[in-house]
């Protein structure tokens, strides 16, 4: 009895109720898959994929040709190439430059491509993702976010353009193996973390309560990022990613959003927690 008693509050003095962590995070990615299979969302992907394959013939058609001429101006210059290219000729095989050049151009482009389908996700598609998922699992959440079209879309576009610049400035270290995958996954969880996890809360949450619950929940958001950049090693989930991770970010967010309220005796309408359910989702 005495451990009930000293149990309860301390629980509502201290960490906040409801998973957190790991469990959390796990139940953000349950959630987000049982939500992607409903007609809506699966009906969401065309928009990111189809600005995103737009984005690459654009990307490909306008500077391939001037990426790759200057790619191979500068691979002339580099000893180490040139070595391995004079060693592969005398054996026999072809230059490493044929392979190499466009391998790097497609590096280089496609990745634009992709994170500009990500930034169209944040700024269009979470809004539709959040009217979705709210109405059946978060009606006690009221909205209490101010000028989130502005805050959003500046968030997407700031991130995205420090992606760009970041991946390429980063390029030459993939010549150190462990690096070229390292690089890769830690871009695209920094793009995943800093874009998405804005965009899921920025309608609900005021200003100090994004900051608490980022401040709080910093590990989780990159823990996220981090699983949803792996899946994105995966070429075929590139068609569902953008829309995808937007469902576990606002998944994720709403839920601790909800917990920070309950717990602090913000304002919360229409509802209790007992009342949220994965049906329907």
């Amino acid at each position: 009895m005495s451990v009930m008693n000293n149990a309860g509050p301390a629980s509502s003095r201290g960490s906040l109720p409801g998973p957190v962590g790991f469990a959390a995070v796990g139940l953000a990615f349950r959630r987000a898959v049982v939500s992607q299979i409903h007609p809506k969302m699966l009906a969401a992907l065309l928009m990111p994929f189809a600005i995103a394959l737009l984005g690459a013939i654009v990307l490909l058609w306008g500077f391939w040709t001037p990426l790759t001429g200057w790619l191979d101006d500068q691979a002339s210059q580099w000893d180490v190439v040139n070595h391995i290219d004079q060693w592969m000729l005398a054996i026999g095989w072809v230059s490493v430059k044929l392979y190499a050049v466009p391998v790097m151009a497609a590096a280089i482009l496609l990745p634009m491509a992709g994170i500009l389908g990500l930034v169209i996700a944040a700024i269009f598609v979470m809004p539709i993702v959040l009217r979705h998922i709210e109405r059946r699992q978060y009606t006690d959440v009221a909205r209490q976010g101010q000028h989130a079209v502005t805050v959003g879309a500046w968030n997407a576009v700031v991130v995205g353009v420090v992606f760009v610049i970041g991946w390429g400035l980063t390029m030459p270290l993939w010549l150190f193996p462990p690096l070229a995958l390292v690089l890769p996954v830690f871009w695209w969880a920094f793009a995943f973390n800093r874009i998405m996890r804005v965009d899921a809360m920025v309608e609900h949450a005021t200003a100090i309560e994004r900051r608490q619950l980022w401040r709080r929940h910093n590990a989780s958001y990159w823990l996220i990022g981090l699983l949803l950049s792996l899946l994105n090693l995966l070429p075929p989930m590139w068609l569902v990613l953008p829309v995808f991770s937007a469902l576990v970010f606002a998944h994720f967010s709403l839920e601790a959003l909800r917990q920070y309220r309950h717990h602090t005796g913000s304002s919360v309408v229409g509802g209790t927690p007992e009342q949220e359910s994965d049906k329907g989702a």
